[in-house]
């Protein structure tokens, strides 16, 4: 029996309507709406570079359109949501804290993220700290970074961050909230006083197969490579476990044009006598971030939409290609450009330093008012009311070579 056969676009839009990308938000965002593209996406990447919107909150941005990024720091603070290790440090539903557990009870296998000699040459000051937070409640790594003279105590201590970290990967304290997205750690027994090691854990297998299950359902479409990369696992023995997934009709193989044998997610069965026909339209044009799961697996994206993307913030400058923190831009279902920009709080404008379109990609009515509309919502969003621009593609935005109004797109 052939497989069913899918061009390389239909395959990109079965993907992107996975990821919840394929189409612009039909309604208002709505606080709930966090968890709910969460679990969808099953993790948010967090980094902290604040150039533009930080990464997490310009993930859901480009999923949610116009929301209060507050509603992601409330989803964390009222228990919704949790932070640990995953594709890399992540925001992931407190729900899936059984699918991570297994890790932080083995902290010495997380390589540099934990130092096993550091947590027990300064066991006594750790100890000390976790008896200070049991008796006067969760603390901030900035709670000890003014040392009192003359003093002694907990607030002395120098190496506090290092401790916290170690505990946080230890699984001995976990994130409850951020202020001004610093985080603030509370014991883990009383974040989950209902958890129990000898009664809940999972073993390393079970929540592996599960989370590669939440990988498959995330990418939609996807080669077998993919899914290990997702909640960085080595890469697991596959073939069984697709056999198996086929057997209980969880996924299906399909044949993509230029990529050859893939499997589809079963939430996505419904959607690919649409696909096979065409009929399955990306509208969606949005910014993404660089720790978006659309390009976080930078080969996938290679192989998916022929995308090719380097993250250069650790670059010398000298060196970049592009800029310090270029973001992908999406346009009707394809990686179209990427821009480097800066938002400036101060004067609420923002700064398109360049903008640089894919080989192949030509500037039409409609990718310039796709373009031109996720530029202007991007800026409204971060409360700016002008954008400029640098150096542009010259037949791009040639009515307004010096950038516009945010209100008036």
């Amino acid at each position: 029996m052939s497989l069913p056969q899918l061009s390389l676009a239909a395959a990109r839009n079965l993907h992107l309507a996975a990821q919840g990308l394929l189409k612009k938000p039909r309604r208002r965002a709505q606080p709930a709406d966090i968890l709910s593209t969460v679990q969808r996406m099953s993790l948010l990447q967090i980094d902290t570079i604040n150039i533009v919107a930080r990464s997490p909150y310009l993930v859901l941005f480009s999923r949610l359109g116009n929301y209060l990024p507050q509603w992601l720091d409330n989803a964390l603070s009222q228990g919704e949501l949790m932070e640990y290790w995953a594709h890399e440090a992540c925001f992931l539903p407190r729900s899936d804290f059984a699918l991570v557990r297994h890790r932080m009870l083995a902290p010495d296998k997380m390589g540099w993220k934990y130092r096993q000699e550091w947590m027990v040459e300064h066991a006594d000051e750790i100890e000390q700290l976790i008896a200070h937070i049991q008796k006067n409640g969760p603390v901030r790594s900035a709670d000890f970074e003014h040392p009192r003279k003359g003093a002694s105590g907990w607030w002395e201590w120098k190496p506090h961050k290092r401790h916290l970290e170690g505990l946080f990967t230890s699984g001995k304290v976990m994130v409850v909230e951020r202020r001004n997205f610093q985080r603030v750690y509370d014991l883990t027994h009383r974040v989950m006083p209902h958890w129990d090691d000898t009664r809940d854990l999972l073993s390393q297998e079970v929540a592996e197969a599960i989370m590669l299950g939440n990988s498959a359902r995330s990418l939609g479409i996807f080669r077998p490579q993919w899914l290990a990369d997702y909640y960085r696992l080595r890469q697991p023995q596959l073939k069984p476990l697709l056999e198996t997934w086929q057997r209980e009709q969880r996924v299906m193989p399909v044949s993509v044009e230029s990529l050859g044998e893939m499997w589809l997610h079963a939430d996505l069965f419904p959607l690919l006598a649409q696909a096979q026909e065409g009929k399955l339209q990306a509208t969606h044009s949005a910014v993404l971030s660089p720790f978006d799961p659309v390009v976080w697996d930078r080969k996938r994206a290679e192989q998916l939409f022929d995308f090719s993307y380097r993250l250069e913030c650790y670059t010398p400058a000298p060196r970049r290609q592009y800029g310090y923190f270029v973001l992908p831009l999406l346009h009707k279902g394809q990686l179209v450009g990427r821009m480097d920009a800066k938002m400036h709080r101060k004067t609420g404008m923002l700064e398109i330093i360049a903008l640089w379109l894919e080989e192949g990609i030509k500037v039409t009515a409609g990718l310039e008012k796709g373009l031109t509309t996720a530029l202007s919502e991007f800026a409204r969003w971060q409360g700016a009311h002008e954008i400029v621009l640098g150096r542009v593609p010259v037949e791009l935005f040639a009515t307004c070579r010096d950038g516009w109004e945010t209100d008036t797109p």
